[in-house]
């Protein structure tokens, strides 16, 4: 299938260079509106009230900071794939072995997981609507909104003996959820949302040989889940592209409170994504050498920009500029300069607990993506 038409909007959001994923850290204000509300203590529209104050707050400061591209920091979700399963019916917390963080404290103990149960999902309504109308009264510069990969659900929310009474595979999951999420982002590019990204993080899980190894024992069928979740991803940006909305897919190697899950360079998977995944822009985490080399960018169309994550989300550390400019130079030996742009490598807070590093922390690293792109591409 042929891409949709770039719009003029569309191309020349994708020249902007100063990206960022999404998500931001909540303030202590936000986190503790939230307790109080599950607890009862504050009500659905005293905490909205919260969850507003704290978006214009976020948006002020990535303004100041310089960045081409805001975001409502998801603040309205309790992590990057709430705004979905808080808006369907379908979904129970069930007790799940703990998944193989690595990195700091690593050792989980069985946690709740919001799993599809055995009857097909259902809307309850829209699933970033809230949050795309806002930043439209709110936002005067180029904003994005976030979906999440229908890939992430069939693998963290599929439980075999329960979700297959629904979806006999995990392909049918991708399916059915990927209908729902690219009738979301049509609707999100007929609202006016500039930039429609999609989450893509269980990508990476080719990448490493003991995952994929785990999901081969399981039995996944790994070749026929790859393809199957490019489809839908497909679907969803193809939604959003015909509706003159950027789009981009993002890739890390998982984001939880400075802790990683996967390690490995895009070589396994980078000719099949890079070239068959129809969105107009790439952010690839690059922030250490779990990410390897910048070879694989040598499959980059030449239609697609690709936003290197240089700047790591895990730590306070601040990364300093001549490190960056040369890996940005580096990069430009295998895709030219004028497809490239620069980012963070990943969200600041995947979900609500955020990740080991202060606010202050947050804005200077913001305030660095800004300033060496403005040097880099003036």
């Amino acid at each position: 299938m042929a891409l949709a038409t770039v719009t003029p909007r569309a191309a020349a959001l994708n020249a902007l260079r100063a990206d960022h994923v999404g998500s931001l850290l909540r303030p202590p204000e936000l986190l503790q509106a939230r307790i109080d509300f599950g607890a009862g203590r504050l009500d659905r529209a005293g905490l909205r009230a919260e969850e507003d104050r704290a978006i214009l707050d976020a948006l002020r400061h990535q303004q100041d900071c310089g960045i081409d591209v805001c975001s409502d920091g998801e603040f309205r979700r309790s992590s990057f794939l709430t705004g979905f399963s808080d808006a369907m019916e379908g979904f129970v917390a069930r007790d799940m072995p703990p998944m193989p963080w690595r990195g700091g404290n690593s050792h989980g103990s069985p946690a709740p997981r919001a799993v599809v149960v055995a009857h097909a999902l259902r809307s309850r309504g829209r699933i970033a609507g809230a949050e795309a109308a806002f930043l439209r009264e709110h936002c005067p510069v180029p904003f994005k909104v976030t979906l999440p990969s229908p890939l992430v659900f069939a693998l963290s929310a599929y439980l075999p003996g329960v979700t297959d009474g629904a979806y006999p595979a995990r392909e049918d999951l991708i399916a059915e959820v990927a209908g729902m999420l690219a009738e979301e982002a049509g609707r999100l590019a007929e609202d006016g949302v500039p930039y429609v990204q999609l989450d893509a993080p269980a990508y990476t899980r080719w990448v490493d040989r003991g995952l994929l190894a785990a999901q081969r024992d399981a039995g996944v069928d790994a070749g026929g889940l790859l393809d199957a979740a490019i489809a839908g991803d497909n679907r969803v940006l193809d939604a959003a592209r015909a509706g003159g909305a950027l789009t981009a897919v993002h890739l890390c190697r998982g984001n939880l409170m400075g802790r990683w899950l996967s390690e490995g360079g895009y070589d396994p998977i980078a000719e099949r994504l890079f070239t068959r995944l129809r969105c107009d822009r790439l952010l690839l985490e690059y922030d250490s050498e779990r990410a390897g080399s910048f070879a694989p960018l040598r499959h980059v169309p030449a239609d697609k920009v690709v936003a290197l994550g240089l700047i790591t989300t895990k730590s306070g550390m601040l990364e300093t500029p001549d490190d960056v400019l040369r890996r940005i130079d580096e990069a430009s030996h295998i895709v030219p300069l004028e497809q490239l742009a620069l980012s963070p490598q990943c969200g600041f807070a995947t979900s609500m607990a955020g990740n080991p590093l202060t606010r202050d922390d947050q804005w200077r690293k913001l305030e660095l993506v800004a300033s060496l792109a403005r040097e880099v591409w003036p």
